[in-house]
């Protein structure tokens, strides 16, 4: 499952706002890119005359906004009837997360089962002055930040190091971008925040700089961590990762966390674990059609699955239909029947082998510099630099 920690709460900081529309409780993964990008101070960029507008809070975090608030009821439509009327089915794992979805996903984080957050804790602990020292970066960026909990790692250790001036949080979520900013300029006096409300796989090209006179000179640490890599399939892959190159410039460096491949049954179990709260995540999907749809889904009427897919070489969360059922969907004037055994597919979790992610970096421009794991090497954490 996605490793970022959504919002549990929806905290209003950006009330005293000025400008474009604030992006509010968007979908975590996904946008519609309206703007356009053609870097900082171009027509599409932060600044330029079409980019979007950055503004400065009561809190004093700069808030660049690249995501319209109403596209989010737009992409649920639309992903929903794709997922629904095509066979298999399949829904996004974006759309887990309402504030519902935040609280189970946090709770799954602190299972015995699921070994990622606290494997790629570990690293970040044991590693982080290393990879300050490699990527002496006066901006970190962080794709998919959540609440920016394991950052202040590198955070801590870029401080130590006397390059750190900014950090750039980067998610779909104001509310929690603007919390988790706040949090950030108490805990790192001298450190501006400036937050971009977008999705990482569409506005990349609005990445800011960093400051003027850095001690770090222009250099960025862009950090793409919890195992979220895994979530896309390997074209998505494939495609943020040239991406990510092509925004980084001499200097540069990304950070990338990612799950490694280990045993089978530790592998299912970290995602269906014996308390059933995964369970309930995955099921959370529906409540959130149920809710902004108009739908009937019943949640008691699909039980949860995790199998290991050896072929591709990832987890897949999957919704199994208990018995043959009818599914209307009113705001789509959509109806669904499901028979009893079929299954809906709505998570992908890849994972990889060290040299598997070498090879893929390296198709993507990437070439690898560092890489670190946990003692068991159950997680990764990959240094890459423009090849």
């Amino acid at each position: 499952m996605t490793s970022r920690t959504p919002a549990t709460a929806r905290v209003t900081l950006g009330s005293t706002f000025t400008g474009a529309a604030g992006g509010g409780s968007g979908d975590p993964d996904k946008a519609r890119d309206s703007s356009g990008s053609s870097g900082p101070g171009g027509p599409g960029g932060p600044g330029g005359p079409n980019g979007p507008r950055g503004t400065e809070g009561s809190a004093g975090v700069t808030v660049d906004r690249h995501l319209a608030a109403a596209e989010r009821q737009t992409s649920l439509a639309a992903d929903v009837r794709a997922g629904l009327t095509s066979q298999p089915r399949e829904l996004p794992p974006k759309w887990f997360y309402d504030a519902t979805g935040g609280l189970l996903f946090d709770r799954i984080t602190r299972l015995p089962e699921y070994y990622p957050t606290r494997r790629e804790h570990a690293v970040l602990t044991a590693h982080a002055d290393e990879i300050a020292a490699a990527c002496p970066a006066a901006t970190l960026v962080e794709l998919g930040s959540g609440t920016s909990e394991k950052t202040r790692l590198l955070l801590d250790a870029l401080r130590r190091l006397g390059t750190l001036r900014r950090f750039v949080p980067f998610d779909v979520d104001e509310a929690t971008l603007l919390q988790a900013g706040a949090d950030i300029l108490r805990a790192y006096p001298g450190v501006t925040v400036r937050a971009v409300v977008g999705d990482f796989e569409r506005h990349l090209g609005s990445l800011p700089g960093a400051p003027a006179g850095a001690v770090g000179g222009d250099r960025r640490l862009v950090a793409f961590l919890g195992g979220t890599i895994g979530n896309l399939q390997p074209a998505a892959r494939a495609a943020f990762l040239r991406a990510v190159r092509d925004q980084l410039r001499d200097g540069d460096a990304l950070l990338l966390g990612a799950d490694l491949v280990k045993d089978t049954g530790r592998l299912v179990a970290a995602y269906d674990d014996s308390a059933g709260v995964t369970a309930a995540f995955n099921r959370n999907v529906l409540s959130v059609i149920n809710r902004e749809l108009d739908a009937d889904f019943d949640l008691r009427g699909f039980a949860h699955v995790a199998v290991w897919n050896a072929e591709n070489s990832w987890i897949e969360m999957r919704l199994r239909s208990v018995r043959d059922q009818e599914v209307t969907v009113r705001a789509l004037d959509l109806v669904a029947r499901f028979e009893e055994g079929e299954q809906m597919r709505t998570e992908i979790s890849a994972k990889f082998t060290l040299d598997g992610l070498r090879a893929e970096l390296a198709a993507s421009g990437l070439a690898t510099s560092r890489q670190w794991t946990d003692p068991d090497r159950d997680f990764s954490v990959t240094l890459a630099v423009p090849d």
